[in-house]
């Protein structure tokens, strides 16, 4: 394997329209959600781990999820968890990673995931990965991997590429935020929009120096630490300063604003995993549609239902058609598939009623 190669896996989310089994003291990156005996981030990581060295991987996460990502990680140490003292989104935690790995390899490029999204095909992913990796190489330039839509997403942001670029890797014109439907339809009938899978490779040195242009204070701000990135004083230095950096996304922060941006067409099927449904969508389903992951099943005119449980258990069910069922130890979900994008919506208003006893 390439030794230039390193991987950045973010871990810090919350999943929350995954309730109940994603809760914010155990997020859905650490379930196995897919009935495979991996987790989520197990995978990401093994997928990651045919073309990076282990060693090179860094898992970028809150403080209180280190010891479940060692346990789930065996192949990693300690100093490869960045841990987040703070929420701040994507942008201090991609920087501060960037700033480490640069230190310890100036030559190094940069692969960025999210620790939760599905992929079929890994063998053409790896391949996408290494074109990006060879323009990386090549070019001072920012890339990303976007995704063919196959329908008018409303719940992902798109990137617009040169319409008339025969290139396999096109300069982006614009990132466009989460459209409403008839939007997505338009982007669609162009030809030349993409869904942003929150994928990017670039060299440590080329996404420093977008910092430098673009977000010079947190970049300032996170410098006056380099002596002591990669020792044991960095904790402290963490600690001290990660709360005082911008809350703003890489998207926002950088990629929305630098002229060096390209996007390749991902040649692998991708799911972002963000809902109960779209989980529905990649998994086996019986006759009668449904889905079921972990349970043992006795369904009567039951159709089109997500069946989820955290261990071996039988669920019966008789005249139940387009629903999530979720049993998770001390709370039973039944909701209307239709209204999934309410669940985290639902997860406050029992979080106000109860407190965090089931959160």
């Amino acid at each position: 394997m390439n030794k230039d190669y390193y991987a950045v896996i973010m871990a810090g989310g919350i999943g929350s329209r995954f309730w109940p089994v994603s809760t914010q003291e155990f997020p859905k990156q650490f379930h196995d959600m897919l009935g495979t005996g991996q987790t989520l981030l197990q995978k990401t990581f093994s997928r990651l781990n045919e073309i990076i060295p282990s060693e090179n991987i860094y898992i970028l996460t809150n403080e209180m999820y280190l010891e479940i990502t060692l346990k789930q990680l065996p192949k990693i140490t300690k100093e490869q968890v960045v841990l987040e003292p703070a929420m701040r989104n994507t942008a201090p935690c991609i920087l501060l990673s960037a700033l480490k790995i640069k230190k310890e390899n100036p030559n190094a490029l940069m692969l960025v995931a999210p620790s939760d999204h599905w992929i079929e095909d890994e063998q053409a992913f790896a391949k996408d990965v290494q074109t990006c990796f060879d323009a990386a190489q090549r070019e001072n330039i920012l890339l990303t991997l976007g995704i063919e839509p196959s329908f008018p997403n409303t719940g992902y942001g798109y990137i617009e590429s040169d319409k008339y670029d025969a290139s396999e890797i096109k300069k982006v014109r614009q990132f466009r935020e989460k459209p409403d439907y008839e939007t997505a339809k338009e982007f669609l009938a162009k030809g030349n929009f993409l869904w942003n899978a929150g994928i990017f490779i670039w060299s440590a040195d080329s996404i420093v120096a977008a910092f430098e242009r673009h977000l010079a204070e947190m970049n300032f701000l996170f410098s006056k630490g380099a002596d002591v990135l990669n020792t044991s004083e960095e904790k402290k230095f963490i600690d001290e300063n990660y709360s005082e950096a911008a809350n703003i996304s890489i998207d926002y922060g950088i990629l929305e604003k630098a002229d060096n941006v390209f996007v390749k067409k991902a040649t692998f099927d991708w799911n972002d995993l963000g809902t109960w449904g779209a989980l529905y969508d990649k998994l086996e389903k019986s006759e009668n549609q449904n889905a079921v992951v972990n349970a043992e099943t006795f369904l009567k005119n039951s159709a089109n239902n997500m069946i989820f449980t955290d261990k071996q258990k039988l669920v019966v069910l008789d005249g139940i058609e387009d629903y999530i069922v979720v049993d998770k130890e001390d709370v039973l979900l039944v909701f209307p598939k239709k209204k999934e994008q309410q669940i985290k919506e639902l997860l406050n208003e029992v979080s106000r009623k109860f407190g965090k006893k089931y959160v």
